[in-house]
């Protein structure tokens, strides 16, 4: 039974493992014909989509073929006016060779032509020279140096004509309108002169305040004396006291405190100590404050704080007798007068003038003059260049680069040299004069010389046989040249130089 079972089941497997081969084997094929058709149509379409491409790209080619024969067309024309340019050029550049041959030829011949001219002209200048010599007696050289010599005569009247006649057209017209604007200036800033001395003169109501003010064994006199660096001199002169010290300051401090000690009625070491140091702080205070106003009426801004206790400090200096800060205002004002009739910057010019002298009021002990120090302070505190170069320049200390420095440079002569300005030292009047007169003798044809009018006028006497009339002027002009560049003087020095003639006879 189940032997049965067995060969009933194995036959069934056999049976349905070949109906499953026989319905496989069906099914492949019917597949592998249909991916064969498949397979044969998607040959066709990329058959022809090759035979599509092949087609496009031999018409781009056929038509990068065309463009590039064009540009070989192209080409071919442009090398071919290239040529035919360089043709004609090539016919020019040979035309010019054969017109400067040509030239080059002619000027040969005229070179040959002038040449022998030449040969000619010196040849006939000679057998001229030969003839004018056997005529006048005199060689070729012997003509020259005569005729130099009548030149030079003829030149040096014409030049002192031509001189004379430019000093006069200038003294008309430049001069007239120049002493105008200085003439106005001095007299509406002109200042009263001050004697420059190391003493000033304390007044007291009597002389019991003398007792007080010394001390007892002299202790107050020494307290006041170390505390303001000034000494006091205390003698038989009624009613007064006098402080000797070359520093102004220094003897201004002391007779500010002697004032308010007397009124005070308080004198004593520490009280003189006390006083002494308030003083000080006051005239600290005042130099500050009259810099400070100086610059304002000036229309001076922007100075360093420094620069201003500088030119207050010129309140209590003068030079020569004239006050240091109305000298520094005066060329101030000056400068900017001149400045605005030259058309150039007044307010540089004004600044340029009232720091001008400010080396003098330095408190650094240096060998350099004032100018140079006066330049550098300048520098150390902010000013500019050109500033600088005006206040440095104006003795001609170091070179001149800006038109201002000239301006200082005249406006401090101007100043300085007005008429009541500065005092003279007796002795440097007189070897002034002297030194004048000598400077005149020095001259051949001198006779007498005289200086007039305190040195201003110079007037020389020549010998009328010694020195012809043109002479005198050249005297006179040289002699002129002369002082200005050799000597120091205020204002302008008039030189007159006489020669006459005189017949004398005697009637018996």
């Amino acid at each position: 039974m189940v032997l049965y079972f067995l060969i009933i089941g194995f036959g069934a497997f056999f049976i349905g493992g070949l109906l499953c081969f026989l319905f496989f084997r069906y099914s492949t094929q019917g597949m592998l014909k249909k991916a064969e058709e498949e397979g044969e149509m998607i040959k066709k379409r990329k058959v022809v989509e090759a035979k599509e491409k092949f087609i496009a790209l031999k018409l781009e080619h056929e038509k990068m073929v065309r463009q590039d024969e064009q540009r070989k067309q192209q080409q071919e024309q442009r090398l071919q006016q290239r040529e035919q340019q360089l043709n004609q050029r090539q016919g020019e550049l040979q035309r010019g060779q054969n017109e400067l041959q040509q030239q080059s030829r002619q000027i040969e011949q005229q070179q040959k032509a002038i040449e022998h001219k030449t040969q000619e002209i010196d040849r006939m200048h000679k057998q001229a020279e030969q003839q004018l010599e056997k005529l006048s007696g005199m060689s070729a050289e012997e003509a020259k140096i005569q005729l130099v010599e009548a030149l030079k005569d003829e030149a040096k009247t014409a030049a002192m004509a031509y001189v004379n006649e430019t000093m006069d057209d200038a003294r008309l017209t430049a001069s007239k309108e120049a002493k105008k604007i200085i003439i106005q200036t001095i007299q509406r800033i002109a200042s009263d002169t001050t004697v420059e001395n190391a003493v000033s003169v304390f007044h007291i109501d009597n002389d019991e305040v003398k007792g007080r003010i010394i001390g007892r064994e002299g202790r107050n006199i020494r307290a006041l004396e170390a505390a303001t660096g000034v000494e006091i001199v205390v003698d038989d002169t009624p009613e007064s006291i006098t402080l000797s010290a070359y520093d102004p300051i220094r003897r201004e401090v002391a007779r500010l405190a002697l004032h308010q000690l007397v009124q005070d009625g308080r004198i004593h070491p520490a009280r003189i100590e006390e006083v002494v140091a308030k003083v000080t702080k006051q005239v600290e205070e005042e130099m500050i404050e009259t810099g400070k106003r100086t610059a304002i009426d000036l229309g001076v801004h922007g100075l360093h704080p420094e620069l201003i206790r500088l030119i207050g400090k010129m309140k209590y200096r003068s030079s020569y007798g004239q006050n240091l800060l109305q000298h520094a205002r005066e060329t101030a004002m000056l400068c900017g007068a001149m400045a605005a009739e030259l058309g150039l910057n007044t307010k540089k010019a004004r600044r340029a003038g009232l720091l001008h002298d400010l080396g003098k009021v330095a408190e650094e002990d240096t060998d350099l003059p004032h100018a140079e120090i006066g330049m550098k302070l300048c520098e150390k505190y902010g000013e500019k260049p050109d500033i600088c170069n005006a206040v440095g320049a104006h003795h001609d200390e170091i070179e001149m680069e800006t038109l201002i420095a000239p301006i200082v440079q005249a406006c401090d002569a101007i100043s300085g040299a007005r008429p009541g300005a500065r005092r003279e030292i007796v002795e440097t009047y007189v070897k002034r004069l002297n030194d004048l007169e000598d400077m005149a003798m020095s001259y051949p044809g001198v006779v007498k010389t005289y200086a007039l009018q305190a040195g201003r006028e110079l007037r020389v006497i020549v010998g009328a046989d010694k020195i012809s009339d043109k002479d005198t002027e050249l005297l006179s002009f040289d002699l002129a040249k002369r002082i200005q560049d050799e000597m120091t003087y205020p204002g302008q020095v008039k030189i007159t130089v006489i020669r006459e003639t005189r017949a004398v006879n005697y009637a018996k």
